[in-house]
């Protein structure tokens, strides 16, 4: 089972990005999916979630209105598109999939909720 996160990136602010999350070694049609991020010096915090069927989406305050999570589940790939990048958003990006995606509720912006965890792909947004 492997997440692998991709898309990160330098960007000046005000850009944008598109994160992709893929996912092999197992089916995860049912398992919902998160990003979440770690700045230097930062606890690891919540971005966004999506629910196995893509019907539910969660977004941390700080990215709701210029972030969009969405998933490809044919491609096992979860996507977020990040807009209006701001230096604070600067850090490590995660994905994640929770194995318990039928439960509820779900999505959870709960990182101990998430069972396989991506190796991180570097967002830096310079003023």
């Amino acid at each position: 089972v492997q997440l692998q996160a991709s898309g990160g990136g330098l960007v000046l602010a005000g850009g944008s990005l598109r994160l992709s999350c893929a996912a092999s070694g197992h089916t995860f049609s049912t398992y919902a999916r998160g990003w979440f991020r770690q700045a230097p010096g930062k606890e690891r915090e919540f971005v966004a979630a999506i629910s196995w069927g893509g019907g539910r989406i969660l977004y941390a305050d700080s990215v709701k209105g210029r972030s969009t999570i969405s998933r490809d589940i044919a491609k096992n790939t979860v996507y977020l598109q990040m807009n209006s990048l701001k230096p604070e958003d600067t850090a490590v990006y995660y994905c994640a999939a929770d194995k318990n995606g039928l439960g509820t509720p779900r999505p959870s912006d709960h990182l101990y909720d998430y069972d396989y965890w991506g190796q991180g792909t570097q967002v830096t947004v310079s003023s």
